[in-house]
Parts: C-alpha cells; structure tokens; sequence
C-alpha cells in the first residue's frame, strides 16, 4: 500500500472486510477521476496499482443521478467524488476502488458484516444508527423535501399529503417523518430505490416522491425528465450526510482530517458544481458543513 499523504496515518485495510477500524461517532454514503468525478471500478487485489496491490471497498449508491449513479463501468456523483478523493488522501488511488452498491435497507448489515469498508450513500447520520454503526463527517447537510408533477399546485409542502400516494426507499427515514409528524392520512408506497420512485411518479402511480432536496434536484434535472417535475422548495429537516464505518475502527480521524482539508481548499464546492450542476444551491446556512469530533 502507498503512503498516505498530507499528515494522513498510514492505513491497512482486509481485502475481505475483516477491518480492525477505533470506535468513531458522528454528529446530528480503472482510470482516474476526470473533472466530473467519475471514476471507474477498481478489481479486488489489482496489480502494480499505486496502492500496491490493496483495495479499498467503498459503498455508493448505483442509481442516483449527481450523488452515485453506475454508468456501465463508470461511476459518478458527487458522493463517488467525494468518496474518491477521501480514499485518495488515505493511500488509495482511483483504480484501488471497489464501488460497491449499498441500498438503502442494506448499509448496517453490509458494514457490520465486513461487506464494505465504508459507506458514501446519502447516508445520513442518527442516533439510532450510532447504535450499530460510526459515522465519520458530515461531508453535506440537505434538507427533506419533496418531487411532485411539474403541473401539482396541490401539493405544497408535507402538510399537504393526506389522501395522496408518497413514495419512498425501504428503509428511509424520511416517509415514516411525513406520516408521523405531518400527514397521517398520506399512504406510503416503498420502493428498493428512487429511480422506481420517479417512474411511478412519471406514470402517475403516485402522487410525490420524498427524499433529500438534493437527490430530488438530481432526478428533476435528467434529460428524459425535463419539464415533467418539480422540488416543491419546502425543505422541513436537516440531514447530515456521514461516511458510515464500522463501529471498530481506526479510521475515523484520518477520514475526518480529509474531508476538512476538503473543504478549506475548494475542493467541495468544486465537486458540488461539477456534479450537481448549476440550478441547485445547499443551504448556505448549514453548508458546508462542521466536521464533528470522533467520538
């Protein structure tokens, strides 16, 4: 494996997962990477690799445009991006990369079963699952909103729900939220992944699709979609977006230091731009984000 850079400690991490990562908590997912942050899958123990024949599995999600989304052997987004530059700053080069699709109800177990080494997938950071997995981060903090037909003047904000079909990812927070504390009458329709969520949306099948105001901005802007949605521009929650460890860990810091040497030298709002795109600004509030201690 290489050396690390900047004051990063050198790293050694399993082929298979058996990660021996120090306790770390967070607050509140082939070529080298071109300018749009797509990078392309690295083989398990590749040779004459720069970070000498060692792979580092990272979790994205496969089906997200502008955060992870698998294009045949490339992969891009900002979260692929900001996972590649991390890894880069922990000894790893684009092409020691094994991406690895997490879905949503999957990231606990396949962290806890050694399955990835660490997680980029939207993933954002709650007391609940502190209790079985570290979080390092956050990297990003989006806000809950909602898609809904470009022509809905209905639909206006979580408040307005009752009585219309709400589509979300099976084992999302963000659904059971709109049920509990806004709308008890909205009927839920879990999906494995937001791209079915945006088809049924696009057939009329359901009436709204709720996830984080930058996953929603991604799916709007698709070209096969133009003019069809919209994001309603309510955002009722913050979401801190954490890189997911396991719970033993000896990572958390190294991780921590990368991504706030990301943020002071531009490289984050670079990567926001360049993957994101132009119609879609974070809150400026909350963004960029602190990093919180490990704890």
């Amino acid at each position: 494996m290489r050396a690390t850079r900047h004051r990063l400690a050198p790293l050694t991490l399993t082929l298979a997962g058996a990660l021996a990562l120090g306790a770390c908590g967070g607050g509140g997912g082939g070529d080298a990477e071109t300018s749009a942050g797509s990078t392309e899958a690295g083989g398990t123990g590749a040779t004459g690799a720069t970070g000498g024949g060692e792979t580092i599995t990272i979790g994205i999600k496969f089906d997200q445009p502008g955060l992870g989304l698998q294009e045949g052997a490339n992969y891009t987004g900002f979260d692929v991006a900001v996972a590649t530059h991390v890894a880069e700053q922990l000894g790893y080069a684009a092409e020691d990369i094994e991406w690895v699709e997490t879905p949503s109800p999957q990231r606990e177990t396949m962290l806890q079963n050694g399955q990835v080494d660490m997680i980029f997938a939207t993933y954002s950071i709650t007391d609940a699952r502190k209790e079985t997995v570290a979080f390092a981060g956050p990297y990003f903090v989006a806000g809950q909103d909602l898609l809904v037909a470009a022509d809905d003047t209905e639909i206006t904000g979580p408040d307005t729900l009752d009585g219309k079909v709400l589509c979300s990812v099976e084992g999302s927070t963000s659904a059971e939220r709109i049920r509990e504390e806004y709308s008890e009458g909205v009927e839920l329709f879990p999906t494995v992944g937001y791209s079915e969520c945006v088809e049924l949306l696009a057939a009329g099948s359901v009436d709204a699709v709720t996830t984080d105001d930058i996953i929603l901005a991604g799916y709007a802007s698709q070209p096969a979609y133009e003019g069809q949605f919209k994001v309603v521009g309510s955002p009722f929650s913050e979401e801190f977006y954490g890189v997911g460890l396991p719970q033993d860990n000896t990572v958390c810091e190294d991780v921590n230091t990368a991504i706030t040497e990301m943020i002071e030298d531009g490289t984050w709002e670079r990567l926001i731009a360049e993957n994101v795109g132009e119609n879609y600004t974070p809150n400026p509030d909350l963004n960029p984000p602190d990093v919180e201690p490990c704890a």
